[in-house]
């Protein structure tokens, strides 16, 4: 049943989000970025501007680490979409609305209104295929210009959902680990072809930094 009641909505965000900060929050993060001016701690201070890409089962990652206001996150304008909205903005997030399989054009719009920030993406949502990359993401980076900083993140020993996803819920006080790409710059005005050149490489990198950061949580 999908729940439509806007004060219904509003408190699962109060207590979503106070799950989220007080769960979430105990978790003992490590990070290694390819490129270290693409941490999002570094480039929050420099002011560059990146599209990170991550799989929607580790979305609890960076719902915690990153939450400031500068990092926008992309929320799909499926039915569930504004009970995440209420949950991300309380975390401290800023939020743009849409998917790459729907309301993609306003979503491009109002990112490209912005003048500063970054944008959290999880091309393989809001149904997947689980880590599939659609091709809504190549679109964006090529459309605005900027590249995109692919991020592989695990827990240790997490719990599982049985969802498309396999939604990870990490066990509190346990190491959480994130690997991150250099940038991948697409260049403007893809055509068919470019546009899947880029789908399958970005694929092909997330899944690589993804199997790198599943091993890296084992050291722990």
């Amino acid at each position: 049943m999908k729940i439509r009641d806007p004060r219904v909505i509003r408190g699962i965000g109060v207590i979503g989000s106070h799950l989220v900060k007080h769960w979430v929050g105990t978790l003992d993060f490590h990070l290694r970025f390819r490129e270290p001016e693409s941490n999002p701690t570094v480039v929050r201070r420099s002011g560059q501007r990146y599209i990170y890409a991550f799989f929607h089962e580790n979305i609890l990652f960076p719902a915690r680490y990153w939450n400031w206001p500068s990092m926008n996150i992309l929320i799909s304008e499926h039915a569930d979409g504004e009970i995440i909205t209420q949950i991300v903005k309380r975390l401290g997030f800023g939020v743009v609305r849409g998917s790459s399989t729907r309301g993609g054009a306003r979503a491009l719009i109002q990112f490209q209104a912005m003048e500063t920030g970054n944008l959290c993406v999880t091309p393989d949502g809001p149904r997947g295929p689980r880590r599939h990359v659609h091709p809504g993401l190549v679109y964006l980076s090529s459309t605005t210009g900027l590249p995109i900083v692919c991020g592989g993140m695990a827990f240790k020993k997490p719990w599982r959902i049985n969802s498309w996803d396999k939604f990870a819920i990490p066990k509190p006080f346990s190491p959480a680990v994130a690997v991150g790409t250099k940038p991948i710059i697409v260049p403007p005005g893809v055509n068919r072809d470019t546009l899947e050149h880029y789908r399958a490489m970005i694929e092909r990198d997330m899944n690589e930094v993804q199997d790198e950061a599943d091993q890296w949580i084992e050291q722990f």
